[in-house]
């Protein structure tokens, strides 16, 4: 249930309904859906790349987070440039921030975040148009990664 309505549509908190808010994006645009407890997961195909991207939404005490990774683990011997390409990625455009995840991990890989307080208050239509913007953003970085930096 909307708390609000607006000239154009329910508005929704988003701490309340991120999930309903997310699956309608998804399920507007035929993406894959996968939910879990903590979790709501899309695919996205990256058709210049080959590659998929899956962004994974899920919450922390006051942010709705959404990671986004290509399913390319980087080599031991890619780090470097990884941590390079996110810190040139991150001084020229800000969003979605990209990082090196799992650096000591078995399987690091490249990752983008991007994140909305859980007291925003959206339309169905504004967070479409976030979600679709972080997405096309995300596949930027990507390919810039795969392009510039051959990762």
């Amino acid at each position: 249930m909307a708390a609000s309505e607006s000239s154009i549509g329910p508005v929704y908190e988003i701490g309340t309904h991120w999930r309903q808010l997310v699956r309608n994006w998804g399920a507007g645009r035929n993406l894959h859906i996968v939910t879990d407890t903590d979790s709501v997961s899309l695919q996205i195909d990256l058709e210049d790349t080959g590659r998929m991207l899956t962004v994974r939404f899920m919450t922390t005490k006051r942010l709705l987070v959404a990671f986004v990774t290509d399913g390319n683990f980087l080599r031991h011997d890619q780090l470097a440039l990884a941590a390079a390409a996110s810190n040139a990625w991150n001084t020229e455009q800000l969003n979605p921030m990209l990082s090196v995840w799992d650096v000591r991990g078995p399987r690091p890989c490249l990752a983008g975040v991007c994140d909305l307080p859980l007291t925003c208050r959206v339309t169905q239509a504004d967070f479409d148009a976030l979600a679709s913007d972080w997405v096309e953003r995300a596949r930027q970085m990507f390919t810039r990664c795969h392009q510039v930096f051959q990762l």
